[in-house]
């Protein structure tokens, strides 16, 4: 199986959210990396096609600080916990900065996942939000994520 790529991310959330082509310079900005829509289009081309470019942890991360601070509100200058979100953002992180943004509690995130047929114990879903080194960490698979950002555009489209 072909491995989930940042792209497929960004568009993934985009279409979820229904973020128009004038939002996103704003969501980049609210991250921290101040980027035109001519310089943020080629991230949702598909692979192949003309002008397409590869998506880099560092825009990634941007994108969901962007996120997280469109919905929630810009973070008070001097807290700290958006390290994760500043190289190469994991699945685990993308699932904590929309859980965090869209104020998702357990029970939503099941039934999100429930809309297609995914269904996980409290127990499961809250080892993908533990701390790396915790003993019951478990990692956040690219199809886990898949369903969940599905279940989201059917819950929110």
């Amino acid at each position: 199986m072909k491995r989930m790529i940042y792209n497929d991310i960004l568009s993934r959330i985009r279409y979820a959210l229904n973020l128009t082509d004038a939002r996103l310079p704003e969501v980049f900005a609210l991250g921290g990396i101040a980027r035109g829509i001519e310089d943020i289009r080629p991230f949702f081309l598909r692979e192949g096609e003309p002008g397409y470019r590869e998506c880099d942890g560092t825009h990634m991360g941007a994108f969901l600080r962007g996120i997280v601070a469109l919905k929630r509100g810009a973070k008070e200058t001097g807290s700290s916990g958006g390290d994760a979100l500043s190289k190469n953002p994991s699945n685990n992180d993308v699932l904590k900065a929309l859980r965090i943004a869209l104020k998702l509690k357990d029970q939503d995130i099941l039934e999100i996942l429930a809309l297609v047929n995914v269904i996980v114990t409290k127990p499961e879903l809250n080892a993908l939000f533990r701390n790396k080194d915790h003993p019951n960490f478990r990692l956040c698979g690219d199809q886990f994520l898949r369903n969940f950002l599905l279940g989201l555009s059917k819950k929110l489209r």
